[in-house]
């Protein structure tokens, strides 16, 4: 049979094809040091529960482990913890260089009590090309359907907690951020994909460091999408919008790019 592996627990493998089969993998993948991940298209013996193959990915991501996804709702909290537009960017850049859709959702704006900026950065992201929700928009529950969503952000953002309000069958643990840390605790101790609203879901384990080591420079660059309008505008070809002095980029600072953006560009592209 043919099924999609949804949940790994040590070496037990959780495989939706008509019903859920726990699985073992062949010896060939160890042999082959083929890493199996949740979300993975998977041929499968139903009656000695014993994956035999590995369908080609469409994608795959390293943190978390998951292969196959359509989109990432990246949740962000604007308060406990306070907003982390940097960490923001990390993830959208990373994301779009994995060929993922990416999707923001900002959580606890309840907590402000002036939400003037908030509505600017919403505007913004929106106005370079990117679908944003907060998490009390009832059009966000139209997004999953036939989709493979992984969300992501930091510990104690919400995507836990969002999950549970999508589908309160779920009852996935939630906790508090830590007042000291100035973050969440971790609750998701493993990636699974959950069944919600017509799709499958991943509450991904929460992280607020995240490596784009494997990106180039120019995929930096190209990965921030609202500067490809204007590349051809710089006095150079190959223009990094950095030290440069003849920059389309930096002269539009403050009036069409978001100046928060252009600075966490500058400290991911320094790898700061």
């Amino acid at each position: 049979m043919e099924g999609k592996i949804i949940k790994i627990i040590s070496n037990s493998f959780t495989v939706l094809a008509d019903k859920e089969y726990i699985c073992q993998a062949r010896g060939k993948f160890r042999n082959t040091k083929t890493n199996l991940l949740v979300g993975d298209n998977v041929v499968f013996d139903e009656i000695k529960k014993i994956i035999l193959e590995v369908k080609i990915r469409s994608n795959s991501l390293i943190i978390p482990p998951i292969a196959n996804v359509d989109q990432t709702l990246i949740i962000a909290s604007v308060k406990e913890p306070d907003l982390d537009l940097y960490l923001l960017d990390k993830l959208l850049c990373l994301i779009e260089f994995n060929n993922i859709k990416p999707i923001i959702c900002f959580t606890k704006l309840d907590l402000l009590d002036d939400h003037t900026q908030i509505e600017e950065i919403k505007k913004y992201y929106q106005k370079i090309g990117y679908q944003v929700f907060d998490n009390r928009d009832i059009k966000i529950r139209d997004i999953f359907k036939n989709k493979i969503t992984v969300f992501a952000g930091q510990s104690g953002a919400g995507k836990s907690t969002l999950l549970n309000l999508l589908d309160n069958t779920l009852n996935l643990k939630t906790n508090n951020i830590s007042i000291s840390l100035g973050r969440g605790k971790h609750t998701t101790r493993h990636v699974e994909l959950l069944p919600v609203l017509g799709g499958l879901c991943a509450d991904t384990p929460g992280f607020s460091s995240l490596s784009l080591h494997e990106l180039k420079p120019k995929d930096i660059k190209d990965n921030f999408v609202e500067f490809n309008n204007y590349k051809d505008e710089c006095a150079y070809r190959d223009c990094q919008h950095d030290k440069e002095e003849d920059c389309e980029i930096k002269r539009r600072l403050g009036k069409d790019i978001l100046l928060s953006r252009y600075e966490n560009y500058i400290k991911i592209l320094r790898k700061e």
